[in-house]
């Protein structure tokens, strides 16, 4: 082999938006250097990026890596963002479960690939929610705080919560991280109904029942919301639902903020339609509805369904397998769905 086909100039180029921030990993993504040029760009906001795709600073790329937190470089993932975009991009690798800050049908319009993480954060995920169900349930939230102001419980104290078992948990999403949910609830000794689109196998339902939408939502004592945000899924949950749901039904939402309608949801909660909800994730993140922060009966995380060092690690190695089976391969480890037929 000669030293020319294997220069740089010879080779595919990957860009990096956003940070790989986990050492072993480091390691991996540094290991594509022996089959591919690798980027990063300059520009700090999306007005800089567009104008550095158009400089031609980054032709020759063929895939992208990127994390939730670019998009404060690029903004979403838009026909005006794809449609200067190097012209050789086929690959879009996304480091999460949630891609809605792709416009996938615009990119398989483009002719780019897209994929995701899925399975590796099934775990981490499905932990966030047993907490939240756990301590809505139990109303955890009011003592918290008043713990923290030498108030011990608060005066007065929160009312009595209630045992998950015997209670029926909701779970509209069977996918992977509402299957891992389900085992780990059935643990405490929760009865498990969801709903799909379409009903899963036996095997992949593991027994759970399917129902259907509005029964979900009249019977469930708890609610669970995993499935993506898509424009069919935006504000899924909204005043009719909330109309359907037990005046005594726990809300928990580890997927996307913008499923459910956040004004509604606080006219929902002040009216005593609902009892308590949990939440991870929020319509216009890092902003929250001021009618969520004030109601203790709200239980709050900063979007942190991922966060442990295990899991992040795994995502990223995960995300450097797509690139690399996009450079080696040609085709992606994890197609969104949407694209799993895609030539």
């Amino acid at each position: 082999m000669t030293s020319s086909s294997t220069s740089s100039s010879s080779k595919p180029k990957v860009l990096l938006l956003g940070t790989i921030d986990h050492e072993p990993a480091q390691r991996d993504w540094s290991s594509l250097s022996s089959i591919a040029e690798l980027l990063e760009p300059k520009a700090t906001n999306r007005a800089t990026f567009i104008e550095e795709c158009q400089s031609g600073k980054l032709d020759g790329t063929v895939a992208i890596y990127r994390t939730f937190q670019s998009v404060s470089i690029t903004g979403r993932f838009d026909e005006e963002l794809l449609s200067v975009l190097p012209k050789g991009v086929r690959f879009v690798c996304h480091n999460g479960a949630g891609y809605d800050q792709i416009d996938v049908p615009a990119c398989t319009k483009h002719g780019i690939h897209v994929s995701n993480v899925p399975t590796a954060v099934d775990d981490a995920t499905a932990d966030t929610a047993v907490f939240l169900i756990l301590g809505a349930l139990r109303n955890f939230n009011h003592s918290m705080q008043a713990l923290r102001k030498s108030a011990w419980r608060g005066d007065p104290p929160p009312p009595l919560g209630h045992d998950p078992e015997g209670k029926v948990l909701g779970i509209l999403g069977m996918g992977g991280i509402g299957r891992n949910l389900k085992k780990k609830m059935e643990a405490f000794g929760m009865k498990v109904q969801y709903f799909n689109r379409k009903p899963l196998s036996e095997e992949l339902s593991g027994g759970a029942k399917y129902v259907g939408f509005e029964e979900l939502l009249k019977t469930s004592d708890v609610l669970s919301l995993n499935l993506p945000l898509n424009p069919q899924t935006r504000h899924l949950i909204s005043h009719n639902e909330f109309d359907l749901m037990k005046p005594t039904c726990v809300i928990i939402n580890t997927a996307r903020g913008a499923i459910m309608d956040e004004s509604a949801l606080v006219e929902a909660l002040d009216a005593g339609k609902i009892a308590s909800v949990g939440l991870d994730v929020f319509e216009e993140e890092p902003q929250i509805h001021p009618g969520l922060v004030r109601n203790d009966r709200v239980t709050l995380l900063p979007h942190m369904g991922t966060w442990t060092e295990e899991t992040q690690t795994q995502m990223e190695h995960w995300n450097i397998a797509n690139v690399r089976d996009a450079l080696e391969k040609g085709r992606l480890k994890s197609p969104v769905g949407e694209q799993v037929d895609m030539k």
